[in-house]
């Protein structure tokens, strides 16, 4: 199990990595092309768009896996013992029902619908569905995250 962990988490480092140095590229070539050229790139205005949503809620799945993302602890550091830990299985819980039911149910018939609709975007040409695809994969990574938290909880062996 814990070299699929591992798998996953060079993955993500690795996408998100590459994503952000695509999005840099695009910027400043939009910067480049915008002062320099005095002819705008629409193209790499329109992928620095998607390549910012798609970091970001890639960074986010992985920032959860790392337990690094951004939380207000304020309950959970003043408690200890069996007091914390059922403070810590409610917090995933609800991550995992957030992360199931928005993520992955909602941005999942979202995804599919603008699949079906056919709808492209209007500078690369692309279908939008592939863009919305963000939200049900960065869920089902922070579903696959909080799900190994919960298991660490429960056998005693998460971070205090």
């Amino acid at each position: 199990m814990q070299a699929l962990i591992n798998a996953v988490n060079r993955s993500l480092a690795g996408l998100v990595i590459l994503l952000s140095c695509a999005l840099v590229a695009c910027v400043v070539w939009q910067v480049l092309s915008r002062y320099l050229l005095g002819d705008p790139s629409t193209i790499t205005d329109e992928l620095a768009r998607y390549l910012f949503m798609w970091t970001g809620l890639i960074g986010a799945a992985y920032t959860s896996g790392q337990k690094k993302h951004l939380a207000i602890d304020l309950l959970t550091m003043n408690l200890t013992g069996m007091r914390k830990r059922i403070s810590q299985l409610f917090i995933e819980a609800t991550t995992i029902l957030f992360a199931s039911v928005v993520m992955i149910y909602g941005g999942g018939k979202l995804f599919l619908k603008i699949l079906a609709m056919g709808q492209v975007s209007p500078a690369l040409g692309m279908p939008m569905g592939l863009i919305y695809l963000a939200l049900p994969v960065s869920g089902a990574l922070i579903l696959f995250y909080s799900l190994l938290s919960i298991i660490d909880l429960l056998r005693g062996t998460a971070d205090a």
